[in-house]
């Protein structure tokens, strides 16, 4: 890899820092290339990717970053799994985990919040955008159908006393 191709790594690396929702760092020892590519694809539905990069390209691409201190997490065989999305990278990454013992995750990164494995095993923990999503939906549209069954109560309140009345008068 010459000079060139080395900026433009960390150049991309920058981005990814910069633009990802969380990213998470994990050692990846021992997996092999179809289990690498399962995982790829795991995040790829999620709207995520995963980089495997030179730990010290990945160390100068942090360098003036919110997350900086992410660094010191980059040692050994390590993977970058990032999603714009928080909550689904860090979804992925702990069930995977889970299912594998070879991927081990060290932690992440969240903003500039750095994430221990605990850390990102919390915001696996949370609800996903859709869910939040779907229960302010569900919020909403709870006092409006309360105020619709309020209003239709009397009306069918009045309906069975007329009913009442009329069975009354027939008997």
């Amino acid at each position: 890899m010459d000079r060139a191709q080395k900026e433009k790594l960390v150049e991309e690396l920058g981005q990814i820092f910069a633009s990802s929702g969380v990213v998470v760092v994990a050692h990846y020892a021992g997996m092999t290339v179809k289990q690498m590519q399962d995982l790829r694809a795991k995040m790829r539905a999620v709207g995520g990717s995963v980089r495997v990069a030179k730990n010290k390209l990945a160390k100068i691409a942090l360098e003036g970053n919110p997350s900086a201190k992410m660094g010191d997490l980059l040692t050994g065989m390590t993977v970058l799994a990032y999603t714009e999305d928080p909550v689904a990278g860090a979804k992925v990454s702990e069930e995977y985990a889970k299912a594998n013992d070879k991927f081990v995750i060290l932690g992440g990164s969240m903003g500039g919040t750095i994430l221990d494995p605990a850390g990102v095993k919390a915001v696996a923990a949370m609800p996903s955008r859709e869910e939040l999503l779907a229960q302010i939906v569900s919020m909403i549209g709870a006092p409006a159908s309360s105020i619709a069954g309020a209003i239709g109560a009397p009306a069918s309140n009045i309906a069975s006393i007329l009913s009442t009345i009329e069975e009354k008068a027939a008997a």
